[in-house]
Formats: structure tokens, C-alpha cells, sequence
């Protein structure tokens, strides 16, 4: 399969192409590793909480649409 066959598909065939990938990947034994900079950030998150300095932001305050 070519890129130019994937943009040949409908919505519908490309999303359940998508949903096979996935499924495919999390029952894949091989451990895809973190980059560095993830455990960089977690760990400046972390100590932001642990200083008190870290801002939570509710799902209201960040949504671009309205929640109800």
C-alpha cells in the first residue's frame, strides 16, 4: 500500500485502516522506548508540583468548545 492509496480512500476505509494499525501496536510485543525527553519532562512537572508552583487548568478552561 502506497501513500497515494491511502489518500484514495474514503473516510471511512482510512479510519478503519487507522483503528487496525492501533490494534495491531498495543498487542505488539516490542516496547517502542520513550524518548529522553519525556522523562525530562515528567521530572519538571513533577517538581513543579512538588513546589507548589505547577497550574492545573480544568477541561473547561482549556476546551475550545463549551462542556456541559
Amino acid at each position: 500500500m502506497t501513500t497515494l492509496d491511502i489518500g484514495n480512500m474514503s473516510l471511512p476505509e482510512r479510519l478503519r485502516t487507522m483503528e487496525a494499525l492501533w490494534d495491531s501496536l498495543s498487542h505488539d510485543d516490542a516496547q517502542i522506548p520513550s524518548p529522553d525527553w519525556h522523562g525530562d519532562t515528567l521530572s519538571e512537572r513533577k517538581k513543579k508540583i512538588t513546589e507548589g508552583t505547577a497550574q492545573f487548568l480544568s477541561i473547561r478552561e482549556i476546551s475550545p468548545k463549551k462542556i456541559s
